[in-house]
């Protein structure tokens, strides 16, 4: 007559109350974890949020809808839309040349100055692109420190189709770097020391292994490159000028047609937003992807 099975029988120590407790806490922390927010941060981000959308909003309120095709098929839109895709994907090779083995470099190697290195690779991320397009211009210039020794063996960069390739490949190669070295990091280099431990050369583990574990990354980088090199403006103006069919890219023919046609200014412009889109789609579905994968 103590009492009913164990079971069903009241614990004296506390067990059964924790028990009881805990679903209720759980379910307590579980609504936490979907309000568990300040208000005032969900107010800042729709507001930010708004920031970025209302621009582009207003912008497609401004669109001729029923003129657009005609208007983003123009000879000068076309001229300027397809030598804009083509030296973004040469600035973009060019960066894919250059920025992976950097970023190897900063990511897998040690020597003194690496930080200094790193801070200086990443300026043009923070440098106003005129600037950019300024240093390009005193370096590949006709006076400028590489130009002038060219120029005697007859080569001609600044203001040239050369000139836009280089100035979009200055400004997208930060993206690259950062892409692949924080890839790398991430990922450690415990295969690379296993595969070095069982005999492999540098450039076997390079090849069979570094390489393979770098290709989402590769692909995100690539992304973000061309579609910074798409949209370049500032540097290119200032180091290649705005040549019809040479050196007027996309950005360059919109701005030169806000002045004439606004119209045709907003298509275009919507037409660089599309494309933005996709592109930012591409990466994040990448990213989601690997994501799930992972969990």
């Amino acid at each position: 007559m103590n009492g009913g099975p164990a079971s069903t029988r009241p614990a004296q120590d506390g067990t059964a109350g924790l028990g009881t407790r805990l679903p209720a806490a759980g379910r307590q922390s579980g609504r936490q974890g979907t309000t568990g927010l300040p208000a005032a941060v969900f107010v800042f981000a729709a507001a930010g949020t708004v920031l970025v959308l209302l621009p582009l909003l207003a912008m497609a309120l401004r669109v001729d809808w029923a003129g657009f095709w005609p208007l983003i098929t123009s000879d000068g839109a076309l001229a300027a839309l397809g030598l804009s895709l083509r030296t973004a994907t040469a600035s973009t090779l060019v960066c894919l040349l250059l920025g992976t083995p950097l970023a190897l470099v900063l990511a897998r190697s040690s020597f003194p100055g690496r930080k200094l290195l790193r801070a200086l690779v990443l300026l043009p991320l923070v440098l106003p692109p005129v600037v950019g397009g300024m240093a390009l211009l005193y370096t590949f210039g006709r006076q400028g420190l590489l130009g002038s020794t060219l120029e005697l063996w007859g080569i001609q960069i600044a203001f040239t189709t050369t000139a836009v390739v280089l100035a979009q490949s200055f400004v997208a190669l930060p993206f690259l770097v950062l892409s692949v070295e924080a890839s790398l990091r991430s990922a450690g280099s415990r295969y690379e020391q296993a595969a070095a431990t069982l005999g492999a050369r540098p450039a076997t583990v390079l090849r069979r292994v570094t390489l393979p574990l770098l290709l989402p990354a590769l692909a995100s980088g690539t992304v973000l490159c061309f579609a910074r090199a798409l949209g370049e403006f500032g540097a290119t103006l200032t180091f290649a000028g705005s040549l019809t069919g040479m050196t007027r890219t996309l950005p360059l023919e919109i701005y030169l047609q806000r002045e004439t046609d606004p119209d045709a200014a907003v298509a275009l412009s919507m037409l660089l937003v599309a494309a933005a889109v996709v592109i930012v789609a591409l990466t994040y579905g990448r990213t989601g992807l690997r994501n799930g994968v992972r969990r």
